[in-house]
């Protein structure tokens, strides 16, 4: 059980940020240790949960719930295979499958695509950019183990660097498919609402007005309705953009906008009308198809595509004859798609 402490801000950290403070101060093991605490609401700053980047003053307050004992995770290659669309000496993208946990954790100790980067490049060609353990080798973002699709991975520190920077300015141009409950009213639609953690669980993510909270921009546009049937309240194939990257994010936002994703375990409230066994669908209905980003290095336009894996495939080819009309945006992504390859990678990874 984890316990309760307090520290008290001196002179010396006047103005520092938080999450720089709690590691400095051996409050936690490292910096990122520390604002995956503040992000949780284990920190506290004078009775409140703030940002990891509230600045601190002399004599404020902190009690902190302490780890019990570090997390230490050993990283190695592992022989998982990968499906690179595109890869070069400063980036690589890839189609990640299903299943896919993108770094080790105490829950996944391996079996991820780091031990998968690291088996393919070597831990020397790849970024170490994001944690302090180094167990988080070429990532510059993340996929859920569940939804699947393109993402990106750097090798150099330079690349890591300046991949994070362009998503950081919102230029890297991330898209998804996804499939939702209900028939979605409007063909377009942005959702501005901050994300933070639950205050009821801490696994999940949540809509909330609270400091700790943090600007999640969602836009979307619906590519094909499906009508109403005996079981379910109709469907709605979507395709959303990410201004921002926060954890779960588009499952967060669409459940907030009452059309939760189809397959979700967690952000779905539809219970035994989820569509899981009507649509033979054993994950979320979530597939990031396109990305287009600037070269690190060279600067030059890189954009990649992806058709569906065969498990989503299947399960919107099941609704094929409950279409009520693909909307204009739908023919189009419909085109890009027709030009990507599909993936190479099906089925899950044997998960830890």
């Amino acid at each position: 059980m984890a316990r309760s402490l307090c520290h008290i801000v001196g002179a010396d950290d006047a103005g520092s940020r938080l999450d720089a403070l709690c590691a400095a101060q051996g409050l936690y093991a490292s910096r990122s240790a520390a604002a995956r605490a503040i992000e949780e609401g284990r920190v506290f700053v004078n009775g409140a949960t703030v940002s990891k980047k509230h600045a601190v003053a002399v004599g404020d307050t902190i009690v902190y719930e302490a780890d019990d004992e570090p997390e230490s995770v050993v990283v190695y290659g592992e022989p998982i295979d990968l499906d690179i669309r595109y890869e070069d000496d400063d980036v690589l993208v890839l189609s990640k499958q299903v299943g896919l946990v993108c770094h080790p954790s105490v829950d996944h100790a391996h079996g991820t695509l780091v031990n998968a980067l690291i088996w393919h490049c070597g831990e020397e060609n790849l970024c170490n950019v994001q944690g302090e353990e180094a167990d988080r080798l070429g990532i510059v973002h993340r996929l859920d183990r569940d939804t699947s699709g393109l993402m990106l991975a750097a090798k150099s520190d330079e690349a890591g660097r300046e991949l994070m920077a362009q998503i950081q300015d919102r230029a890297v141009d991330r898209h998804y498919l996804a499939l939702v409950h209900g028939i979605v009213a409007h063909d377009t639609g942005m959702i501005d609402a901050p994300i933070a953690r639950s205050a009821d669980e801490r696994c999940r993510m949540a809509v909330r007005d609270v400091p700790s909270a943090r600007e999640a921009i969602t836009t979307f546009r619906v590519l094909e309705r499906f009508e109403a049937g005996p079981k379910d309240d109709g469907y709605s194939l979507i395709e959303c953009k990410l201004f921002t990257g926060r954890t779960h994010q588009i499952r967060v936002h669409m459940q907030y906008a009452r059309h939760p994703i189809v397959g979700d375990p967690v952000y779905n409230a539809h219970g035994p009308r989820d569509g899981r066994a009507q649509l033979g669908l054993g994950r979320q209905f979530l597939h990031s198809y396109s990305i287009g980003f600037e070269h690190p290095v060279t600067g030059e336009p890189l954009a990649f595509a992806d058709q569906l894996p065969a498990d989503l495939r299947k399960a919107l080819d099941s609704l094929a004859d409950r279409s009520l009309g693909v909307t204009e945006a739908g023919r189009e992504v419909a085109a890009l798609m027709e030009t990507a390859p599909a993936p190479s990678v099906e089925g899950e990874v044997p998960r830890a």
